[in-house]
């Protein structure tokens, strides 16, 4: 399917759905809508599942490839330390831009919630951050185990050093990385079967959104949401700016159309594993080595969530004014610090940013029950973060590249 009429079909596939699921919504009672929302998912979960079958083989191969070509360990640890001082600038300008935002918008502000009783839980499973588990978690016990269940992070560090290893190995190597490379080549293959459903599964989740919650809970929580996003716009004006200041106004202007669809597959599935492919093969025709995005964009999927981040930072703050809480302006300092560590390694988890907030909130005395206020309106939020996640991801990719002496392609 063309590029341009793929994004035609996703377009019509949300169009469409946002009707039907309004419709159902408005027109049969909340338990046979929440039953034909429930089947309506199928078709949602059937493209994420694909997709999920696709990124282990595919960020194995083509990160492993892409650091065997660039031919020594030095190489690699240089473009590492970019990339790493990258995402960790993105991090606190995304974290520090939710905090401020908030607190100039104000959208909790006036709610008036009682505080709730201590023992009152939000029903999101979470435990106290620990450093410990966080970085043994890093480490995969097994690389069979890492891809069965699609822990990013862990194919990554494998990935690290196997394509290392390849380095070392010199002549002896060619045949696995031509293995390697025909695997990349047929994963991107069956990514191009797989996204012919995508229109299909934009318009079932839309659908089935908006046929148990209706739209008029975009209306209850407007001013959250709505905050929300304008915060997002101004991240990516942000993202988008600072992406310019490296690469030039024109090669950003070509890299916008190029990342089109996987940001509109991102916005609808609230997935950014189901961008991932499609990412991919946009920042290489953009003029990205294949070296440079296959290493950093799976790093990024670990390391670099803005939207996700800045997400963090806007939904707890929002509880606390809601409950009337007012935190200096150290403690929201330690808040960006908190969230910088405990944000890492939530990429494919489902509702991770759920989990972060509900970690974060005990360390500032503030309910961790006042997570039920954005639970309703968390899916819709999440299209937002995840799309996001996809514009610093693709900017970041052209960045590096540009740095690293192998984006001639990505000049205006």
């Amino acid at each position: 399917m063309p590029a341009n009429s793929l994004t035609r079909y996703i377009l019509l596939g949300l169009v469409i759905g946002l009707g039907v699921g309004w419709a159902i919504n408005t027109s049969l009672p909340a338990d046979q809508a929440k039953e034909i929302a429930g089947y309506l998912s199928i078709i949602t979960d059937v493209f994420l599942r694909l997709i999920k079958m696709i990124i282990a083989p595919l960020v194995l191969s083509t990160l492993t490839v892409g650091i065997a070509h660039m031919g020594s360990g030095s190489a690699v640890g240089r473009t590492f330390v970019r990339t790493l001082a990258w995402f960790i600038a993105a991090s606190v300008f995304s974290l520090g831009l939710g905090i401020l935002m908030v607190n100039l918008l104000a959208p909790g502000v006036g709610v008036g919630l009682a505080l709730p009783a201590v023992d009152s839980a939000s029903g999101v499973a979470t435990k106290a951050f620990n450093l410990k588990d966080f970085i043994g978690h890093i480490f995969p016990k097994s690389i069979f185990e890492a891809m069965a269940t699609n822990e990013v992070l862990q194919i990554v560090v494998f990935s690290l050093f196997a394509g290392v290893a390849l380095i070392g190995m010199g002549e002896k190597a060619a045949p696995i990385n031509r293995a390697l490379d025909a695997v990349m080549h047929m994963m991107l293959v069956i990514t191009g079967y797989v996204m012919k459903v995508a229109p299909f599964a934009v318009f079932a989740a839309i659908a089935s959104s908006i046929a148990v919650e209706g739209l008029g809970i975009l209306v209850t929580f407007g001013k959250f949401v709505g905050g929300f996003y304008l915060a997002l716009a101004v991240l990516w004006a942000f993202l988008l700016g600072a992406g310019s200041a490296v690469l030039g106004f024109g090669a950003v202007k070509r890299l916008i159309p190029e990342i089109r669809e996987p940001f509109l597959i991102t916005f609808a599935t609230a997935s950014s594993e189901a961008a991932y492919p499609k990412l991919l093969a946009a920042m290489e025709r953009f003029g990205v080595p294949t070296r440079i995005a296959s290493f950093v964009l799976p790093l990024g999927y670990s390391f670099n969530l803005d939207g996700s981040m800045m997400y963090c930072a806007f939904a707890s703050i929002f509880i606390a004014q809601a409950y009337g809480i007012d935190l200096t302006i150290w403690q929201e300092l330690a808040m960006l610090g908190l969230l910088m560590i405990t944000s890492k390694g939530i990429a494919g988890v489902p509702r991770a940013s759920l989990v972060v907030i509900a970690a974060t909130l005990p360390y500032f005395n503030i309910p961790e029950a006042g997570l039920l206020l954005i639970l309703a309106v968390d899916h819709f939020l999440d299209m937002g973060r995840s799309a996001t996640n996809v514009i610093g991801n693709a900017v970041a990719t052209a960045v590096i590249a540009k740095w690293d002496g192998g984006g001639e392609g990505v000049k205006s």
